[in-house]
């Protein structure tokens, strides 16, 4: 008997300690997944552009088959690449980070260029409308997980950076699989939220029995094109600080100490001079800078990405983009 319980409390104790690292690994994945708010915010801005045409009865099956893909590439492709990285390559994190970075700003500044030059676009010269809708919603799937999948790269090496360097292979297998899995359902399903919302507003006006309530279906569907275009504003901000917040700490890290001692300096002495909330006005005043970095970084890209980057893949890969 005295053996049977020995054997129990090594059982619990075993258990203590797996519970512990459970929670540790449950912790180290939010605290990480909190450093990626700005990708995964466009992320969740961007998705629902691929629904637009679709009957609605197809809308959360795309969403569903968008959202598969990405844990695909987040799980299959990504996390195993993202251990090798920092188990035998740690020093290419943070370049890679800066990369992924100065992507952000690319695309966040191309959003805000295109809104004074919304002609300067590229096109690949295809209709939506052309082919079946088989075809298309196929189509529309395979480009969003391969848009999805350069979102996803990034959020994981934003991921991999927050995580204790410290723990084992193992420890950050989990935090990472686990942060990337939190944030996929979350996104999509914020997404699936958002893109079935206006037909809840409409089954609300046609069938609700209460006047508030047809009231209520009435003021989602008006309220969701503003909805829409908030998050595409938010997005587009979001993408521009976090991108340009990730290139100045490798500037720093790497030893280029400006613009991040200049910004650091201002925060501190706009936050000492308001008096209040400091915390607040020290992140606000560092987002602010940050972006306008990145913003001025991004609108530098632009024409890079056009004039070279651009036409090296279209030889690459055999296909010529077109302007219209």
């Amino acid at each position: 008997m005295s053996g049977l319980l020995a054997l129990l409390d090594d059982v619990a104790g075993i258990a203590k300690v797996a519970a512990a690292n459970v929670d540790d690994i449950a912790t180290q994945a939010l605290k990480a997944s909190s450093k990626a708010a700005g990708a995964v915010i466009d992320d969740a801005a961007v998705t629902p552009k691929y629904v637009q045409g679709f009957q609605p009865a197809r809308e959360l099956p795309i969403v569903g088959k968008i959202a598969w893909g990405s844990i695909k590439n987040k799980l299959i492709i990504l996390l195993p690449a993202a251990l090798l990285l920092s188990t035998f390559a740690p020093w290419l994190i943070t370049p890679l980070l800066m990369l992924g970075g100065g992507y952000l700003c690319f695309e966040g500044a191309e959003k805000v260029y295109h809104l004074f030059k919304p002609h300067a676009i590229y096109a690949d010269g295809h209709s939506d409308s052309e082919g079946d809708p088989v075809h298309l919603e196929e189509a529309k799937v395979a480009g969003a997980v391969k848009t999805d999948f350069i979102l996803s790269a990034e959020i994981m090496t934003i991921i991999l950076s927050g995580i204790d360097p410290t723990g084992s292979i193992w420890f950050k297998a989990g935090a990472l699989g686990l942060a990337g899995i939190f944030i996929t359902v979350a996104v999509y399903g914020a997404v699936a939220l958002i893109v079935k919302a206006d037909d809840v507003g409409l089954w609300l006006a046609r069938v609700g029995r209460l006047r508030v309530t047809r009231a209520l279906g009435h003021g989602i569907v008006k309220f969701m094109p503003y909805l829409m275009k908030a998050l595409l504003i938010i997005g587009t901000a979001a993408m521009i600080w976090v991108g340009g917040s990730i290139v100045i700490h490798g500037l720093h890290e790497f030893g280029l100490h400006e613009p991040y001692e200049s910004i650091h300096h201002m925060a501190e002495a706009a936050a000492h001079m308001v008096g209040t909330a400091t915390g607040f006005v020290t992140w606000f005043v560092t987002a602010f800078f940050d972006g306008i970095v990145g913003l001025i970084l991004g609108l530098l890209l632009i024409p890079v990405v056009a004039k070279v980057i651009d036409p090296v893949i279209a030889k690459l890969t055999g296909k010529e983009k077109a302007h219209h």
